[in-house]
Formats: C-alpha cells, structure tokens, sequence
C-alpha cells in the first residue's frame, strides 16, 4: 500500500476519532490525498458533483419523500390492524404482530429507522401496557425495523445499485426472499421467547373482522406490487417508480384517508428535504473518497488481498461477512454502501460470486448493523420511544442479533434464495 493510501486512512480514523460527522471526515481525508498527490484541486469539486449528478439517485430523494408521506398519512395503523387481526391471538401476540407490521410498512417506506419509528411509536407502548418488559419490546421492534433496507423498495438497495452500475430492479426483487426469511426468523424467535416468558396472544378475531381490517389495508399493500410491477413490467424505471411511490402516497393520505393535513404535508417535505440533503452531501463526500481509492488503485488491492488468503468463495464471503459486521457497528449502511460497495464488488465477481447476490449479503450485513452498538440507529430510536437507555437494550437483543447471523450465513452459502426470483422474472 503506498503512502498516499495510509494518508488517506490515518486522516480519516483521526477525524472519526475525533467525532467528525462522516461525510466531512470522508470528504476532508480525500482532500488530504488529493493534495498529497498533487491533483489539481479542480478535481474535488468535480468528482463531488459528478457523484450526485445521477438520474438514479433521484429515487432515493424520493423513496424518502414517500416514507414520510405514508409514515404520516395513517398507513402504519391500518397495517398494525392488518396483522393483529391473523396473528395478535398466537403466543406473543403483540410481539408477532410488531415484527409483521415491520415487515408490511418496510414494503412501503424503504427505510430502517421510518419503519422502526412508525410501528414502534404504537406498537412499543401497546405491548408495555399488556405487561411485555419494555427492554424486550423495544429490542424486538429494534430489530424488526432493520427489515425496512431488506424488504423492497429499499434505499440502500438504490444506492448499491448507484454504486455498482448492478440493476436496482434486480436487487429489488432478489430482496424479498432474504426479507421473509429474516422476518420471520425474528417472529420464531419472538414465538419461543414469549412461550417461556407467558406473553400469551390477544383476543381471536373472526373471519368478517379480518377481511375487514384486509379492507381497510389493501391500498397501501398495492404500493410495493405496483412498484415492483411497474419496473419489472417495463412501465416505468426505479426512479419514476419513486416519483409514483410519492404521488401514491400522497394520494392515500391526503385525498382517500385524510389524514394528512396541510400543516402535517409541510412537515414531511420539510423533513424529506433535511433528509435528502444530509444524504447528498454524504453521496458526494463518498464518491470523492472511491475516485481517489481508484485513482490509486486500492479495489485492485483489496482483490489481490483477499485472493493471497485464498481464492476459495466460502472463505471469501465469511472473511466479508466478518468486516462487515465490524463496518456496521460505525457507519451508517447507506455511507458504508457508498465507500465499500465499488472497492468489495470486483473483488466478489473476480471469485465467480454473482454481484446481485453479493449487493443482498453486503445489505443484510449492514442492516444488522442498526441494531449493534454504538451506532446502531434503529437503538436510538426506540430508546427514545420506550424512554430506556442503550445499555439495557444489549442483553434482550442478543437472541434477535444471533438469530440474524444465522440468517446472513444461509443467505451467503444459498445464492438461489437471492437469485432465484430475478432470474425467474427474465
């Protein structure tokens, strides 16, 4: 590794040291290296631009705008009725129906931390009320809130795409099999907890009362199939796939639920904004750091390195499943993605690993990474909700954390579970 590399690291550990948010210390480290090398400073500039100038990444500002939509436009509760009226009377009720409405609003929101806090605000007091420990509760909704990166449309999966050139489509639809599967891991995990602890399930509803709750749900559970549909259908691509995701949304909350007003519709496109922007100056910072990563040719590097340990697949993905992990202990999945996608995917493909299903392990990595300390985001969000602090959250989540790597490694050793839906679409 040359000195214009270590530079580049030493310079941005110093700054994450030093609790430099992420994107200046990517965007400060690069800089350094670009001086160290002598680059024209033009450069900077030019490389930060031509990261965000992307028709793609349109469908992220978007999905976000979406996700705000239906988080305030009474989405979440009709799904919380949906789920409670098939399984809130199985043991752990409650619990059950927290991880499904998680899975169902992460079809919609594409987002870990929205889904974590729409479902969580309702479901975590619920759930206490009805004699569940709080820690557990939250851990639960914690950790079923990761499923909103996995189940389709996702964000990191967009940015994945955005990174790699792979097709976002592809990802969408290789995510939905990981997703159940995690899903409803969580849910047996949940099961047999709940079965030794007494949380017994809630009253049976009848058949009437479940296809009415179905009723009352059944627009917002057409927004992922006409998503999903649209892009694979050839109607639209991902990003107008957003821009109609939005427009849906819109239309649920304000004209059909009214639920949402003028003030509350002022509120998200505030909050969209803030969000998007935080997002593009992270996008811009990352693509100078992997310019000047390239430039030097680190992702050559980084295969060279994981081929001198071997050139065994098996081995490569459990060495890339363990950095993963770490990574997702300190950033942020979508700066993670950014930074890590374009230097590990040539690697993966040079072993004969397919990059739709590498982009599905890389994601799955990083969500857990919500709920691992210090920074998992989705912790910090239920910890506001159930008013604990993190520390006490870490033994309940230990089952959810072991269970989710059990799912990782099946998803890395069963490429068909990625795999197969695409290539069953083509």
């Amino acid at each position: 590794m040359n000195s214009s590399v270590v530079v580049l690291f030493v310079a941005f550990l110093i700054l994450l040291v030093l609790s430099v948010p992420i994107a200046i210390s990517v965007g400060l480290s690069s800089a350094v290296m670009v001086f160290q090398d002598k680059i024209p400073f033009e450069v900077i500039v030019q490389r930060m631009f031509t990261s965000i100038d992307s028709f793609p990444l349109l469908a992220v500002l978007f999905f976000i705008l979406a996700g705000n939509l239906m988080e305030r436009g009474g989405i979440s509760r009709r799904l919380i009725d949906l789920a409670y009226a098939f399984i809130g009377s199985r043991t752990g009720g409650l619990g059950m129906v927290t991880i499904l409405s998680s899975m169902l609003f992460s079809s919609i929101s594409g987002s870990g931390p929205a889904t974590t806090a729409a479902i969580g605000s309702i479901m975590i007091p619920s759930m206490v009320k009805k004699g569940y420990d709080v820690r557990f509760a939250a851990a639960t909704q914690a950790a079923a809130g990761e499923l909103g990166v996995i189940i389709p449309p996702s964000l990191t999966m967009v940015l994945f795409g955005i990174a790699t050139g792979v097709s976002i489509g592809d990802l969408f639809i290789a995510g939905i099999i990981p997703g159940l599967l995690i899903g409803f891991s969580l849910m047996l995990v949940m099961y047999i907890i709940s079965k030794k602890r007494g949380y017994l399930g809630e009253e049976k509803l009848t058949w009437p009362e479940r296809f009415a709750a179905f009723k009352r749900a059944i627009l917002p559970l057409l927004m992922p199939l006409i998503i999903l549909g649209g892009i694979y259908g050839g109607i639209f691509t991902p990003t107008e796939a957003a821009v109609v995701a939005s427009v849906y949304a819109l239309i649920l909350g304000a004209l059909v639920y009214r639920e949402l007003k003028w003030k509350d519709l002022i509120r998200v496109f505030y909050e969209s904004a803030i969000m998007s922007a935080v997002i593009l100056i992270v996008i811009s910072a990352a693509g100078l750091f992997s310019w000047v990563l390239t430039y030097n040719g680190v992702p050559q590097m980084v295969a060279q390195f994981f081929a001198g340990i071997s050139d065994n697949p098996i081995v490569f993905l459990l060495l890339i499943n363990l950095f993963l992990f770490i990574v997702g202990m300190f950033f942020d999945s979508g700066a993670a993605i950014i930074i890590l996608a374009p230097i590990l995917t040539p690697a993966a493909v040079s072993l004969g690993i397919d990059p739709v299903h590498f982009g599905v392990i890389m994601i799955v990595n990083l969500a857990m990474g919500m709920i691992t300390p210090p920074i998992g985001v989705n912790l910090f969000v239920v910890c506001q909700i159930a008013k604990i602090n993190l520390e006490s959250l870490i033994r309940p989540l230990l089952w959810y954390v072991g269970m989710v790597v059990v799912d990782i490694l099946i998803i890395s050793y069963v490429p068909e579970l990625s795999l197969w839906l695409p290539q069953l679409l083509k």
